[in-house]
């Protein structure tokens, strides 16, 4: 199909005013993915002679108050699609509804930020149709749909299930990547003593791991809860492919708790780095302080203006005062030195 055709078919499924999915893909085996409306899309499911082998990939904006009033009316889904609709805890899931497979997974959003990182989508998987919904764009869902209009060929919607996986764990690791770019240079001013890392950018970066690593993780132990029981209609290849991005993912997700624990030990870096330098700065004040105090003693007694003030009349009192108190200074310095030292 020409390229022009299918954008024009992908902007018409995707107008304000559509009530139905906002892009919509007819695969058949062998060959690239057609870009349909959502009145071809019921045509389909509601045909009786349509192939075995081909199956649809529908996607839908919960942006848009009528999308799910559409899935009602014209699919047949499990009602634990529904509550994962509606949840919103989130907790990460992937069970089976009779010959349905319903997911609750997370991924980051399309413009990512550290500040919301994260996006949630619902699936539902079907021997004939995949359906995914989200209130937000996330960047595994396009990354995906991109492939598809590339032209890559997917031969069931296990297939895009497992292809879905593995984007989210490129996706991971490529905001590993970019961490640990961030990462590096505040390693290596710490390692020289160096005080001029921010210590609100690495709470920041590290609350955004922890974030990501507490939605995505369970995502690999639920989709290895599957594979040792799926559904009698998985082959045994796509159980395989399923296996591989989860074994990538879990991967991925080793790798981001790695960088937690590298993060969290520049923070203690920086944590004793601090506590020294402010241990050393009251050492010095402290210093000072015990340094003046026999000469401020002295000078507060003799500034009294009283009577009877001793070596007010001796030629030599100011040297037989300030001698004693020079001593007593360099002494006290010397000692102060020394516990520094120690």
């Amino acid at each position: 199909m020409p390229a022009q055709t299918m954008s024009q078919d992908i902007h018409s499924t995707s107008s304000p005013d559509q009530t139905g999915p906002i892009w919509g893909y007819h695969f058949v085996p062998n060959k690239p993915a057609r870009s349909i409306t959502s009145e071809e899309a019921v045509k389909f499911l509601t045909a009786p002679d349509s192939a075995p082998d081909e199956f649809l990939w529908l996607h839908f904006s919960l942006s848009n108050a009528a999308s799910v009033a559409w899935l009602r009316q014209h699919l047949t889904l499990p009602d634990t699609f529904y509550e994962s609709l509606n949840s919103d805890v989130d907790a990460t899931h992937l069970e089976q509804d009779g010959d349905a497979l319903v997911a609750r997974i997370h991924d980051v959003l399309y413009d990512f930020t550290f500040d919301a990182p994260v996006a949630t989508t619902t699936l539902c998987i079907m021997p004939r149709l995949a359906v995914s919904a989200h209130v937000r764009p996330w960047r595994s869902i396009n990354e995906l749909r991109a492939a598809v209009q590339a032209g890559q060929v997917f031969r069931s919607p296990i297939e895009i299930l497992a292809r879905l996986f593995r984007d989210q764990a490129s996706v991971l690791v490529d905001i590993v990547r970019k961490t640990k770019e961030q990462v590096g240079p505040m390693e290596q001013q710490l390692l020289a003593k160096r005080i001029s890392v921010s210590r609100s950018e690495l709470g920041a970066l590290r609350r955004t791991l922890v974030r990501l690593q507490r939605l995505l993780a369970p995502e690999p132990a639920a989709f290895f809860r599957l594979l040792n029981r799926p559904p009698n209609w998985i082959t045994e290849d796509e159980l395989q492919n399923l296996q591989q991005s989860a074994e990538k993912f879990s991967t991925s997700i080793s790798a981001t708790a790695a960088l937690v624990e590298r993060v969290k030990q520049l923070q203690e870096e920086l944590s004793a780095l601090v506590s020294e330098q402010t241990n050393r700065t009251l050492f010095v004040l402290t210093m000072v302080t015990v340094l003046a105090l026999p000469i401020n003693l002295v000078a507060g007694l003799f500034g009294m203006n009283v009577g009877g003030i001793p070596l007010a009349q001796d030629r030599y009192g100011f040297l037989l005062v300030v001698c004693p108190l020079v001593v007593l200074t360099a002494f006290l310095a010397y000692w102060g030195l020394g516990r520094r030292r120690d």
